[in-house]
């Protein structure tokens, strides 16, 4: 066959099949990441309606047709799940399944050439939204089945390495967590207000810092909010070593966000966040205990009954740690060092298989078409 144009319509199938008799809970519940992998939720999720969730089965895709274009689309391997409404699912159909592997299209989307696309044919939209009908217009070059399994086996082999590593990753940080809740048991708790000095350093002078936002994964990231016409006077300074949290919607998002700048350079962060420092206390094991599950739940306890459910700065201060001595607390610190050292080698391995995927597929196109001439 060498090299054929398909469209894409011709070999997918919608699928709209929902959650309305309530088969599957909450725990089954994932989303879509921009970078092409499926979450688990991180806001609040108590009291959603699931019955209009739909059923996510393998060998689905699965895109949020308002971020396509940022890269906002799966392929579900893991078991069934259930996804928002909004969501688009397809599968490929038996005629797609013979002449189309659905690898070699994951990483066929997975191409910043491919949002490209999405961005152009969306461009004009008063809402751009990338529906059913618009993926199915999508004319892809395509490459006989047998040339995409073997671009496919070199993805395949990179992704089972980042797997490797990545599990490698969970297993340090179950043994930091696991130290932390032996110390739980063996010593007394502190409020960490015993260790934290609140800074409000404004930006009076307007200097050009940095402008940034938290992550919810608990690391400072450029801010996605438009700064056009923004007075920067009143945001607060983040200097190096120096700490970012997030109170205003702990019970909304079911999450405690605290961020800590390891930079050599400071950030102006939103003067609704709060900035402090830490003081007797090693700041690693101070990270370690307060980006734990466990910290971030106690604090959504602690929040009010708002609609964000805010954390107070005094509920904030007297949540607990243990009162571990400076040799625990340096074990502790070496294993969180040692946790965000891995953790940053596992995201330039996601980095670098995302980065292989223009190479694959220009690769297979290529051999494709010199079997064609041939």
């Amino acid at each position: 066959m060498g090299l054929t144009n398909i469209r894409l319509g011709d070999y997918i199938e919608r699928s709209t099949k929902n959650n309305k008799d309530l088969k599957y809970g909450s725990d089954l519940i994932a989303g879509v990441s921009s970078q092409g992998v499926f979450t688990i939720p991180k806001g609040n999720i108590d009291g959603v309606n699931l019955k209009p969730y739909k059923i996510v089965e393998n060998g689905a895709f699965v895109y949020n047709p308002t971020r396509l274009e940022l890269g906002s689309i799966a392929y579900r391997t893991e078991g069934l799940c259930i996804v928002s409404h909004l969501y688009m699912i397809f599968y490929l159909t038996d005629k797609g399944k013979k002449i189309i592997n659905p690898i070699w299209l994951y990483i066929y989307f997975r191409r910043a050439e491919f949002c490209r696309e999405v961005t152009f044919r969306n461009f004009g939209s008063q809402r751009p939204e990338f529906n059913f009908n618009d993926i199915c217009d999508i004319v892809i070059p395509l490459p006989d089945i047998e040339i995409q399994k073997k671009y496919v086996n070199v993805y395949n082999a990179m992704l089972k390495n980042q797997k490797n590593y990545e599990n490698g990753l969970e297993d340090l940080k179950l043994v930091c967590d696991a130290y932390i809740d032996k110390l739980k048991h063996l010593k007394e708790k502190v409020p960490i207000g015993e260790f934290v000095v609140q800074i409000d350093n404004r930006n009076k002078e307007k200097l050009s810092y940095s402008f940034k936002g938290l992550s919810m994964d608990n690391y400072f990231i450029d801010s996605i909010a438009d700064s056009n016409g923004l007075n920067f006077s009143n945001y607060k300074i983040v200097e190096p070593s120096e700490y970012g949290a997030v109170l205003m919607k702990v019970g909304r998002d079911g999450r405690l966000t605290i961020a800590r700048n390891d930079s050599k350079e400071s950030y102006l962060i939103s003067p609704a966040y709060y900035t402090f420092k830490t003081v007797g206390i090693d700041s690693d094991y101070f990270m370690a205990n307060v980006n734990r599950l466990e910290f971030e739940r106690r604090g959504w306890f602690s929040c009010d009954t708002s609609a964000r459910g805010s954390l107070s700065w005094g509920e904030f201060l007297d949540l607990p740690i243990p009162n571990a001595s400076k040799k625990e607390q340096s074990i502790i610190a070496e294993l969180h060092k040692v946790f965000i050292l891995r953790t940053e080698i596992n995201e330039k391995l996601k980095a670098q298989i995302k980065d292989i995927c223009p190479i694959l597929i220009k690769g297979s196109i290529e051999e494709a078409k010199k079997t064609k001439e041939a």
